[in-house]
């Protein structure tokens, strides 16, 4: 797996070990293993780097997470990959889909094709950037032995999200004793959002199916909660309080938004049902397989605290 030592990387090798594979992992950050099957590789995965690691190796399947804003840097990258291997994954996202339809299958249409905001197609750098890389894919490349996967949002002890609040925002505001505050207009559209640990057995068993060459999925259990809902759960299990406010308001609050307003408003402002049919007919997997997000949310809180207490 390429960059896999993040949120997804970590829960598909944990998957592909489970079904009995070996897992070799690239990634920049210092990790070891007790796993006899499961391997790192320290560094970063320039061209060279990859020639040299696959002179020495050869991999059955590459699941690539790496994100590429320009289409041009990615295609010498497809080439050496598609060649070095028998199935390759390329992580593209659910944010590619324009809100027209809901609930989503993998046949809505793209906001590449459809949006006609000429600051957005000139300035967004990761939807529009999935969705050209497809393009590329289908359309130019010339070869047939990947899988498109498009994750919806993944929590993991890594970041904890609501809305366009990721990271630990909700851990520090409960700690500062402050309350968050939310765009109102999301509080009752379908969020799409998942556990890390679902979105990684999906993946993992989505690898090595040739049926699923040339195809595209959305990585999804479909729980399909709500925001609202989702911030209950927070208050719940965290403590943090929530308000919700107009949108606009919101966005004199947060700079951030405001100055690059791309994923409020052209995702979290939409209502994001999935329909993950496609994925389960290709997987096998049955809804019975996947925790429920509150499960997730519960075992990744209890990794971030105990990871605290031992710094």
């Amino acid at each position: 797996m390429i960059a896999g030592g993040g949120t997804l990387g970590t829960y598909t090798a944990k998957e592909l070990l489970r079904l009995g594979c070996f897992v070799d992992i690239i990634c920049p950050e210092e990790k070891s293993s007790d796993n006899e099957k499961l391997k790192f590789h320290r560094g970063y995965a320039t061209l060279e780097f990859l020639t040299k690691l696959f002179s020495e190796n050869h991999y059955d399947g590459i699941v690539n997470f790496v994100h590429y804003p320009d289409v041009e840097e990615y295609k010498p990258f497809h080439k050496l990959l598609t060649d070095n291997t028998e199935h390759l994954i390329f992580l593209s996202s659910y944010r590619v889909y324009a809100d027209l339809e809901n609930p989503i299958t993998e046949n809505a249409p793209h906001l590449l094709d459809v949006t006609t905001d000429e600051k957005f197609l000139a300035e967004e750098t990761y939807a529009l950037s999935k969705a050209k890389a497809e393009k590329y894919l289908f359309n130019e490349s010339n070869t047939d032995n990947w899988t498109v996967v498009r994750p919806v949002i993944s929590f993991s002890e890594y970041r904890f999200d609501i809305v366009v609040r990721n990271f630990h925002d909700v851990i520090d505001y409960y700690r500062r004793g402050e309350t968050m505050f939310l765009p109102a207009e999301t509080k009752n559209l379908t969020a799409s959002l998942d556990w890390a640990g679902n979105t990684g057995k999906i993946i993992a068993n989505l690898l090595f199916k040739k049926d699923t060459f040339r195809q595209a999925y959305t990585i999804s259990s479909a729980q399909n909660m709500k925001w609202g809902e989702v911030a209950e759960l927070y208050t719940k299990l965290v403590g943090t309080q929530f308000e919700w406010i107009d949108t606009e308001e919101y966005l004199k609050i947060d700079e951030r938004i405001a100055k690059e307003p791309w994923i409020l408003l052209y995702d979290r402002l939409y209502d994001r049902k999935i329909d993950n049919t496609k994925v389960l007919k290709a997987t096998g997997l049955k809804e019975s397989d996947f925790l429920s997000i509150e499960e997730g949310l519960k075992i990744e809180l209890k990794k971030f605290y105990e990871k605290e207490e031992l710094q």
